[in-house]
């Protein structure tokens, strides 16, 4: 009789190790398609997303080019049309931090603010520079745009006289080129490399520190916290600080789109989070909404997606400026950051533990 229990203990521990593809690091088995789900971001989120961006740069870059041969009014105002265009765009792609983005540090050449104009002053005046170096981050990229085509002088016809009747115009002109073909390089290379990736990406199913889902979802999470929540509004806004820092909102001579680009973040998180294809509003695949309700924690899906919509609610009574939003009344601003905060802990914690998946990064701020 003990012989047979041994048997069948031994039959029971093999059972349970075949079926054990998605068992997590605490022991938590579930039945969900992790592969599936990777499929589908993969497919119908990440690859058309980038594609998109790809699309949006090459325009950008052709019209950089154009201006570059001959600035004008209307050539200035066409690259500042492709700029804004490709920076909104941007905001659907920035989490993607995986495969080639992330050995490239592709984040940080594209989107790195505050600016240091001085810096960047620097480099135009003296012709060298080298955009490669992780030293010029914050020289190069978006923001660097943002500053070559309305903050580099007061008005439109001292910003065009800047490339063509400055001392330093050619050199104004080689540093604008510079950084778009910069900008475009660098989006070459991680939509190229995502090709190759993919495949690695969307077969790596189990639920391991190194795993893609593991990987994917300390990323997601992390770019929420961190360039969602604390750089386009607690940042600037004082939360980390004795004073308000104005200056360091996205877009800052712009101006009015950073309430526009800290938006389409958040529709491109809240999107991702339901399983929405790229491009349409009404269809979904799987994702970690419908991978919380298969693990009978509809609950914590519906908390998160209204946290996330309360904080959009009350990022849309903000000034489409930022920076005079934090000027004119600060309270507003600091309002929209506790409501993008209340979803750290649901998506962080709760999230995190639910899907057995531990989060490994650490938020500066302590949060």
């Amino acid at each position: 009789m003990l012989k047979k229990i041994g048997i069948l203990f031994i039959i029971s521990i093999v059972i349970i190790a075949c079926n054990s593809t998605d068992e997590g690091e605490t022991g938590i088995i579930d039945n969900f398609n992790r592969g599936a789900m990777l499929t589908h971001i993969a497919d119908n989120i990440i690859n058309p997303s980038y594609e998109s961006f790809k699309n949006q740069m090459v325009a950008l870059k052709l019209a950089g080019d154009t201006f570059a041969t001959t600035p004008n009014q209307t050539n200035l105002e066409t690259l500042r049309t492709f700029y804004v265009n490709a920076y909104i765009d941007w905001q659907n792609i920035e989490m993607f931090n995986i495969g080639k983005a992330e050995e490239l540090n592709y984040s940080f050449f594209m989107n790195i603010y505050p600016l240091s104009s001085v810096d960047l002053e620097s480099n135009i005046s003296s012709g060298t520079y080298n955009l490669d170096n992780d030293n010029y981050h914050d020289e190069q990229g978006f923001p660097a745009l943002d500053y070559l085509l309305y903050g580099v002088a007061n008005s439109d016809t001292e910003i065009l006289s800047k490339y063509t009747t400055d001392t330093n115009a050619t050199n104004y002109k080689k540093y604008l080129l510079d950084v778009l073909n910069q900008m475009n390089s660098l989006t070459e290379q991680v939509v190229t490399g995502w090709s190759s990736f993919r495949s690695e990406f969307i077969a790596s199913t189990s639920n391991t520190a190194t795993s893609s889902l593991n990987k994917f979802l300390n990323d997601y999470i992390e770019y929420y916290e961190r360039k969602l929540r604390a750089n386009k509004f607690g940042i600037p806004a004082g939360v980390f600080s004795s004073t308000t820092l104005p200056e360091k909102v996205e877009a800052f001579y712009k101006k009015d789109i950073s309430k526009e680009l800290a938006l389409e973040s958040l529709n491109a998180f809240i999107s991702l989070f339901q399983g929405k294809y790229k491009g349409n509003v009404t269809a979904t695949g799987l994702s970690f909404e419908q991978y919380l309700e298969a693990l009978d924690r509809k609950d914590l899906a519906t908390a998160i997606t209204s946290q996330l919509f309360a904080a959009k609610a009350e990022i849309q009574t903000l000034n489409n400026n930022f920076n005079q939003q934090i000027i004119d009344d600060n309270s507003k601003m600091t309002r929209a950051y506790d409501e993008l905060q209340k979803a750290v802990v649901l998506l962080k914690v709760d999230m995190a533990s639910a899907l057995d998946i531990q989060i490994v990064f650490i938020d500066a701020d302590g949060d």
